[in-house]
Order: C-alpha cells, then sequence, then structure tokens
C-alpha cells in the first residue's frame, strides 16, 4: 500500500506541510500526557524545544511557500533564464526566509546576558514576515474578488495581472514603513500610566496604596539586562509600596539568564515584591528555579497562595494579594502546579479586600465566576496585540484585552499591555507599559 494511495503525493506543498504540523501538534498533545511525570526536568525541556521548533517551523514553512510565489515568482516571472538582479532578489528573499526559520533557534541557543544581534536580527525579520504576510493575504483576497468580477463582466484579465503585481509592491512598502516604526517604538522606554482604582473595604490606612504592575517583561532572545535595568530604575523612581510581576517574566532557564535577572535584586517596594506564573514561565522547564532565584532577590512567589499586605504601623488592616498559576500550567503537566483559585484565597477574610494576580484573561474570568467577592484582578498576557496583525486576534481572542474593566459593582479587572516584548523586537498599535496603581476607598 503505497502513501498515494491515500492521495497524499496529490496534495500541494502547503498541503503536505499542514498534515506535518498536525502530526507535530497533536504529538506534543500525547508526549503531555504520557510522558510528562515520567521524565526528568532537563528531558522534559528538550522534548519540549524539538516539538515547538518542529511546529513553529512547519507552520512558518507554509507562510513562506505563500511568501516565495507572490514576491518571487509573481515579480520575477517564471519563465525564461533569471537575469542577475532577479537571482540577487530570489537570494535576497531566500536569506530573509532563513533568518525568520532560525529565530526561534535562536530563542534555544542564543540566550545570554544580553541579545545576540543574531537574535535581534532574526526575530525583526519575523515581524516583519508577519505583516507581509498579512498584507499579501489580504491584498491576495482583494485580487481574487477582482478576478471574479471580471469574469462576470467579460475581459479585463491583463490588467487584473497587472494590478496583482502592483498590490505585492504595495504590501512590501507597507510592511517596510510599519516594521521601522515598529522597531522605534519597541525601542522606547515603557510609559508610566496612572490609574487611580475604586477598592471596596480598603481600610483607611491603606488608601492611597501605590502599587506598580508589571508584566511580559520576556527576558530572553530579545530582552536582557540593560532593559530589565531601565525598568527596574523606573519602578525605583516610582517610590512604590508594592510591586508586583504578573507572569512571563522569561523565556529561558535560570542557568542562561542569570547575570540578567540580577537587576530585580535592585527593586525596593515598601510593602514587598511578588510574582505569578506566566504561561512562558511553564515552557522554561524551570518554574522551581526561578522561584530560588526570586526567593533570593526578596520577590515572593504566590505559587497558588496569598500574602498579607499592611503597614506596619497598621497591622490589623490589610489586603490579601493572591496569586495562582498559570492556565497552561495543568495542560503541560507541569508537576505540582496548576490554577486553584480556592487554594489561592485559603484563609482571606472576608472583611479584607482581595487583589488577584492571573496573568491570562481567561483566568481572570474564570476566578471571577468561581469568586465574585475578588475586589481587582490584574493580568497581562495579551501585549495589546504587541504586533499588527496580531492585534486582531489578541482582541477577539481573550474577555479583556487592555486597560481597566468593571466586572461588577464590586469588582474590576485591570490588563495591562505588558513591559517588554516577547520575541519580535517590535510593538504596532501598542505600547509597554509601567502601571502606577493608586488604590482608593471606594
Amino acid at each position: 500500500m503505497t502513501v498515494s494511495m491515500f492521495g497524499f503525493g496529490r496534495l500541494s506543498a502547503e498541503g503536505k506541510v499542514g498534515i506535518a504540523s498536525g502530526v507535530v501538534f497533536f504529538s506534543m498533545l500525547i508526549s503531555r500526557t504520557l510522558l510528562s511525570e515520567r521524565v526528568n526536568k532537563n528531558t522534559r525541556a528538550s522534548l519540549f524545544r524539538v516539538q515547538f521548533l518542529l511546529f513553529i517551523n512547519s507552520l512558518l514553512l507554509l507562510g513562506s511557500l505563500y511568501i516565495w510565489k507572490r514576491v518571487v515568482r509573481r515579480l520575477c516571472g517564471a519563465r525564461g533564464a533569471p537575469s542577475v538582479p532577479q537571482r540577487c532578489w530570489r537570494l535576497l528573499v531566500l536569506l530573509f526566509l532563513t533568518l525568520v526559520h532560525g529565530s526561534y533557534l535562536c530563542m534555544f541557543f542564543l540566550v545570554d546576558t544580553e541579545p545576540h544581534w543574531l537574535s535581534l536580527l532574526s526575530f525583526s525579520c519575523l515581524g516583519v514576515y508577519v505583516i507581509l504576510l498579512f498584507f499579501l493575504f489580504v491584498f491576495g483576497c482583494l485580487i481574487r474578488l477582482r478576478r471574479l468580477l471580471s469574469r462576470s463582466r467579460g475581459g479585463e484579465e491583463d490588467a487584473v495581472a497587472s494590478g496583482s503585481v502592483s498590490h505585492i509592491v504595495l504590501a512590501m512598502i507597507l510592511t517596510a514603513i510599519l516594521a521601522v516604526y515598529g522597531l522605534v517604538n519597541a525601542a522606547q522606554p515603557p510609559r508610566v500610566i496612572e490609574v487611580e482604582i475604586p477598592v471596596e473595604k480598603l481600610p483607611e490606612s491603606l488608601n492611597g496604596l501605590r502599587l506598580v504592575l508589571l508584566s511580559d517583561i520576556h527576558l530572553g532572545p530579545t530582552v536582557g539586562r540593560s532593559k530589565l535595568q531601565r525598568i527596574v530604575t523606573m519602578v525605583n523612581e516610582l517610590n512604590p509600596d508594592v510591586v508586583v510581576i504578573v507572569g512571563d517574566l522569561t523565556d529561558s532557564q535560570v542557568t542562561r539568564l542569570k547575570r540578567a535577572a540580577e537587576p530585580l535584586g535592585q527593586m525596593k517596594a515598601q510593602l514587598g515584591s511578588y510574582f505569578a506564573t506566566g504561561n512562558h514561565d511553564y515552557y522554561t522547564a524551570d518554574v522551581e528555579g526561578w522561584f530560588d532565584l526570586l526567593r533570593s532577590m526578596g520577590i515572593q512567589a504566590l505559587h497558588n497562595s496569598h500574602a498579607k499586605v499592611f503597614r506596619p504601623e497598621q497591622t490589623q488592616d490589610w489586603i490579601c494579594l493572591a496569586g495562582i498559576d498559570d492556565l497552561e500550567a495543568r495542560m503541560l503537566r507541569y508537576p505540582g502546579h496548576g490554577m486553584d483559585v480556592e487554594k489561592a484565597l485559603s484563609g482571606c477574610s472576608a472583611e479584607s479586600p482581595i487583589i488577584l494576580l492571573a496573568h491570562q484573561p481567561h483566568a481572570a474570568k474564570q476566578a471571577l465566576q468561581q469568586r465574585p467577592d475578588i475586589s481587582l484582578v490584574l493580568s497581562g498576557h495579551t501585549h495589546a496585540g504587541q504586533l499588527f496583525p496580531l492585534t486582531i486576534l489578541a482582541f477577539l481572542m481573550n474577555p479583556f484585552f487592555c486597560g481597566l474593566y468593571r466586572v461588577s459593582e464590586h469588582t474590576m479587572v485591570y490588563v495591562t499591555p505588558g513591559t517588554g516584548h516577547y520575541g519580535i523586537p517590535m510593538r504596532i498599535a501598542s505600547r509597554s507599559e509601567i502601571t502606577n496603581i493608586i488604590l482608593k476607598r471606594a
């Protein structure tokens, strides 16, 4: 029995790559279920890296084939021997796509105290790839629509063909403009946003409490020590009472990023600094290592647990500051971890306000369904889209996207766009943020 009997041999290149992507994805799910508790941390991390790289690159290959057909075959033509400029253009596009496919290899092999130039270049190319793919697809749909209308009217095929080339050129111009803007915007220091949030049952002694919210710093291939140092300096200038980091602090193991993370030890908060996990923290397969490092720096990890926040002179007045494990901890079968709202809030007084750190907005929604008595939930994860057109997906896929939301008469949710960026050093239609939250009595 041959493969062609199933029709696989007659599939297009895109179809074959799509099937391969699905196979790799399901292998990830199966290995998470069957092997997660039977292998050690290092083996689990290595297995995840291999599967992740195969899955991402198979998806990228679909887009690369699409881009090649349009920006090379359509622009250069498929007939006759290519001219010297055409050969140079093909080599340039091939180099670009090679850097795109190597971006996630940099995430696993070129992580150090400061970003490597190849990591910055590869992830910048990935950002260009995403934007270009979007415009090529949108303009391609418009061309198909125009072709259908042309056929229904009869003629005009040549005009449609020439329009196809002009749309490809326009897509490339728009991509270049947005990419430059995104790179410059992401390189700026985070903006400091001050937000006053009314909290019911807030004691008078804690009225005006200054809580600085950080999230999605993503220490890793394109965010290093110098950027973290700038963030910590800006936080200390705000003279906060409390600092909270709501997940996705890192994208690699402690052994690779220990020196890069050292500025966290300089962070000053009068009433304490706290951390709750995000999904990327679990992707490192080294959450316990990060907990130990943060603890040595005076930052308390809230692992389905809570802390009492109070002023030394008024110990009877306090806020229950709780943190839950990220939603994906259980899906990844990470031993000893998984979102548990009741455990996190066990021991919190009904007379005291509850502030919950929940990395993903979906976790915030689930937590409020279980415990509607929570006063305020602080989340991140969305990056406010970070990069157009991913902004559209982030908006559609999350119950809370960015900013302050009133969920009920007694409860509010704040979602930060994040303090750093993930991988691609670009921000389009969003900006990195340090949120200075002032709690006020309702």
